[in-house]
């Protein structure tokens, strides 16, 4: 099998901080959990541990982190004149529309409600641990790197006793949503409680308060909790990172097999195609690849039924969508009612008066004042074949460059940079055959 590419195409601009892969499916009916009830954060301060009761509506009240109406169970809209109306078939118990430049929310729904959160979870491990290995760096796995994946487990295909790069575990991750990848590289990153720990902490710090990590790949457990927010929050972080970017949008790409001895003895590895099981990303029968779309992360358990955030440009805006649990039981249906919601926003944008923010992290909000500056580089481009989504509506045509990036503001967190208001060139889309 040849080796993967990158497809080159028009390049696009994108916002500041922007975006997903599948957890095991059931067919059980999804049951959410109640609001988290006080704890203590991983890092000792005040936070939130959540219930293990399940429930069936919003609470009443819920957190108010970036504006009082997100707090308030519902759907949450100001159309000014001329605003399109929201779709009007939406099943989602929750999901939020917000600019990902601006950190605007255009529109809302139960956005804070803890729900679990299926696999789109894994955009807080990448988060937290993707710049602590180089993408070169190789490991070994052993059998007890393995020993706790849970029964039924989305899986890459990773075999004991073989070497993986760092970069072959990631693709692992945000392509098959490889739950096998996701405990190999917790336990390079000294073991499953220690990544919990850390992601808890990073959490806290991005202010995403409705989020309560139990196992670092998603997999079903109590009182493991996020909201439509806190995932919206937690991908526009990790969209900071040029690695974050790059995986996230790779449509396929080659993932190493078993070593195996041929005829004369000799051990030989080969390698097969694994690709992206986002649908807005890749297609399928009943879904067209979204225009301008460039990243995303999904997710389907037992207890969080359907969830998905994800990314899109068009005419230079961009936008970030997350649905959880529609209700509607039919094929794709998470994937459907974000496409409509992302056509919506983007109509509404300019229209829709805001009813809330993204919040930045605390250690930007501490911070006295911005200083200038570059960020901190990212790795290398993946090597592997990027977003093959169709140029957004109104888009220039042709191949392009991406604008320069524009001046901002610079605030340097512990371990990284966070960008405010600044521009960020998303991986190359470019237009796609159209399916058969």
């Amino acid at each position: 099998m040849p080796a993967p590419h990158k497809i080159a195409g028009r390049a696009v601009t994108a916002a500041s901080a922007l975006l997903v892969a599948l957890c095991p499916l059931a067919l059980a009916v999804p049951a959410a959990y109640a609001a988290p009830s006080p704890a203590t954060s991983p890092s000792g301060s005040p936070a939130t541990s959540p219930s293990a009761s399940p429930s069936v509506t919003p609470p009443a009240g819920m957190s108010t982190v970036g504006g009082a109406r997100l707090g308030e169970p519902g759907t949450q809209v100001d159309l000014a004149g001329g605003a399109p109306v929201l779709p009007k078939d939406l099943t989602a118990r929750s999901w939020i529309v917000a600019d990902a430049e601006s950190g605007e929310v255009l529109a809302a729904h139960n956005a804070h409600w803890r729900l679990a959160p299926a696999s789109t979870l894994k955009m807080l491990f990448a988060d937290t641990l993707l710049p602590r290995w180089p993408k070169t760096e190789k490991h070994t796995v052993a059998p007890s790197d393995l020993a706790d994946v849970g029964a039924g487990s989305s899986l890459v295909g990773i075999k004991e006793e073989e070497t993986y790069t760092v970069h072959d575990l990631w693709l692992g991750v945000f392509l098959r949503s490889g739950n096998d990848a996701v405990h190999v590289l917790s336990a390079m990153n000294h073991g499953v409680e220690n990544t919990v720990r850390e992601m808890n902490a990073h959490a806290e710090e991005l202010q995403a308060l409705d989020t309560f990590v139990v196992t670092p790949d998603g997999y079903d457990a109590p009182e493991q909790v996020s909201s439509a927010y806190d995932l919206t929050l937690i991908a526009r972080s990790g969209l900071q990172k040029k690695d974050f970017r790059e995986y996230a949008s790779t449509v396929r790409a080659d993932f190493p097999g078993e070593t195996k001895k041929d005829k004369k003895g000799k051990a030989k590895r080969g390698s097969f195609e694994i690709q992206n099981t986002n649908r807005l990303l890749a297609g399928d029968r009943d879904v067209q690849v979204y225009p301008g779309i460039a990243g995303v992360k999904n997710g389907n358990t037992t207890n969080a039924g359907a969830t998905f955030t994800g990314v899109a440009e068009r005419d230079g805006r961009v936008l970030l969508v997350t649905v959880m649990n529609p209700e509607k039981d039919e094929h794709n249906e998470v994937y459907k009612e974000s496409a409509r919601l992302l056509d919506w926003g983007f109509e509404a944008l300019g229209k829709a008066r805001p009813v809330g923010e993204l919040v930045p992290p605390r250690s930007v909000t501490a911070s006295a004042g911005p200083s200038s500056g570059a960020s901190a580089p990212a790795g290398k481009g993946v090597g592997t074949q990027a977003a093959a989504g169709a140029p957004a509506p109104g888009g220039g045509g042709g191949a392009g460059t991406a604008a320069a990036v524009a001046a901002g503001s610079l605030v340097v967190l512990a371990g990284g940079a966070f960008l405010v208001n600044r521009r960020w060139p998303l991986p190359d889309l470019v237009r796609r055959r159209s399916r058969p």
